[in-house]
């Protein structure tokens, strides 16, 4: 599975970066979130395939925090970035003439910048919370990941404040983000439904809808690890809620993103086609045909 993720996000930025009708804000945030995908399951999968492995399921006190501030940086780029697509479909179909102009190279940039910076600060947060408790020494985590909310439950102090803090970050980082794409989505969908099918109404519909199915995969299967860590559920069900989340969605976003998108899936072709031209070109044979052929 991790292979299979690892290929399919590769072919995806390969398309991408190598095709100039895809050059487009939609695809270049697509292609980063292909590349947060890749580092979001590194960060968890090499280490558990070791561990099952050497039979050693033991990790160090600072490769855990490591682990679990990799895993809140690349989850919160995400968050942000399917936001920043819903804002990008929002604007390319409700305000279409306007969509070139809001819609420059500087603004992309900026955006994916903002997201980057904004989780940054939030991983660093989060490590710095966990580094003012105190722990137990030799403890164990129910999970095969160093899950930010089971290491604050762990801490010798106060529950509240970590309560606390779970409630602000997960407001700010949860519900902020994905009210902003339901507050897209409210104006997006009365825009495709008043368009004709010569205006694209199915692949609007059908880009929405690759983009809704990676948010409810995202989210729902987050929200369901965060849930079965709070109540304390058996150990198997947190582990399978957190596999769910860590491997199985990053795995299926590629192929979610592909399935009906003809550009993504006829951009290796245009990339043949044109490694195959550029080759015939310089073939020799080539070269004493054309001789013959009339200035």
């Amino acid at each position: 599975m991790y292979l299979v993720m690892v290929l399919r996000n590769l072919l995806i930025i390969l398309a991408v970066s190598s095709d100039s009708h895809l050059h487009t804000f939609m695809y270049f945030v697509l292609s980063n979130l292909r590349w947060i995908d890749i580092g979001f399951t590194s960060a968890t999968v090499p280490k558990m395939i070791v561990d099952m492995q050497s039979r050693s399921r033991v990790i160090s006190y600072a490769g855990c925090l490591t682990q679990m501030s990799f895993l809140v940086l690349f989850a919160c780029i995400e968050d942000m970035l399917l936001t920043v697509m819903a804002y990008d479909q929002f604007l390319a179909i409700c305000h279409p003439l306007h969509y070139p102009v809001i819609v420059n190279p500087h603004h992309c940039v900026f955006l994916v910048l903002v997201s980057f910076f904004l989780s940054l600060l939030d991983s660093q947060l989060h490590s710095w919370i966990v580094l003012q408790f105190t722990f137990f020494k030799n403890v164990e985590i129910s999970n095969f990941v160093c899950e930010p909310s089971q290491l604050l439950n762990l801490a010798c102090s106060d529950s509240v404040i970590n309560s606390i803090f779970i409630y602000l970050d997960s407001t700010m980082f949860g519900f902020l983000p994905i009210s902003g794409i339901l507050l897209s989505y409210y104006k997006i969908v009365p825009s495709i439904l008043r368009m004709s099918p010569s205006d694209g109404k199915y692949k609007g519909f059908s880009t929405c809808g690759s983009h809704l199915a990676v948010v409810c995969l995202f989210y729902g299967t987050g929200i369901g690890m965060y849930l079965t860590s709070a109540v304390s559920p058996p150990p198997s069900n947190g582990v399978v809620a957190s596999v769910m989340y860590a491997v199985v969605t990053p795995m299926l976003n590629p192929f979610i993103c592909s399935l009906r998108n003809r550009d993504i899936q006829s951009a290796p072709w245009r990339l043949r086609s044109t490694t195959v031209e550029s080759h015939d070109l310089f073939h020799p044979f080539s070269c004493v045909c054309k001789k013959g052929q009339p200035h």
